[in-house]
């Protein structure tokens, strides 16, 4: 698990103007929607082309929240970054400048390949949803149909864990809530490759974009409901 957090500086320049870390103060179970992001074998698998290490520590905590939104009546996705024709057609800007191993990238992350499956040791069930994500955002234009989906559903919630954190969680987080979700970012469900990173993150979340919090307060505020 990462051992970071947000800057010290950053924390009392946020408590001076809003008086604390905490943005809300409640989640409506069935408006609220747990968003995996990304935790799939190209990922999480030792020895595979973008494996992070500490995602594998998470998974623990992913799960405990998964259940307790899931058994309060909130839903529970999963997005999979995805590199297939249509991700590589229309996103030549990071395929052909960003991708360093372009070849096993699109292999890895083409579905119905091993690394596109999600981790194994995630409790999904049958009624949780998986959303393909051609973006490092999932709400981003050509990204993914998750939008969509949760408006459908009413939702106006986003606990966001997962990986990487400054990457996919990062990106999804922001645009969630610059398109008027509330979002809570979890500091111990999501992780990348060093604590730098990570509280590199949580501090950007922190001042404008998310509620921040560990699994513990955000599992206590689904269960106060």
């Amino acid at each position: 698990m990462h051992q970071a957090g947000i800057l010290d500086e950053v924390r009392e320049r946020i408590t001076r103007r809003r008086g604390g870390v905490a943005v809300f103060d409640s989640i409506v179970p069935h408006r609220t929607a747990h968003i995996v992001v990304d935790l799939q074998n190209g990922f999480m698998a030792p020895g595979q082309l973008l494996e992070t290490p500490i995602a594998r520590a998470i998974v623990a905590n992913v799960n405990l929240i998964s259940a307790t939104l899931r058994g309060a009546g909130g839903v529970v996705v999963y997005t999979q970054h995805t590199a297939d024709a249509e991700a590589v057609r229309t996103w030549p800007v990071y395929f052909d400048h960003f991708c360093a191993d372009r070849a096993r990238m699109i292999e890895t992350f083409t579905p119905g390949n091993p690394g596109h499956a999600l981790w194994p040791e995630l409790d999904v069930a049958k009624e949780d949803l998986c959303v393909i994500k051609r973006r490092f955002g999932a709400f981003v234009p050509g990204s993914s149909e998750l939008h969509a989906v949760l408006q459908e559903r009413g939702i106006d919630t986003l606990i966001i864990s997962g990986t990487l954190s400054q990457v996919c969680c990062e990106a999804t987080a922001r645009d969630a809530m610059m398109m008027n979700y509330k979002v809570f970012f979890v500091t111990d469900a999501n992780a990348t490759l060093t604590d730098a990173e990570h509280s590199g993150t949580l501090t950007a979340m922190a001042q404008a974009f998310c509620d921040v919090r560990d699994t513990q307060s955000v599992r206590s505020l689904i269960a106060a409901a």
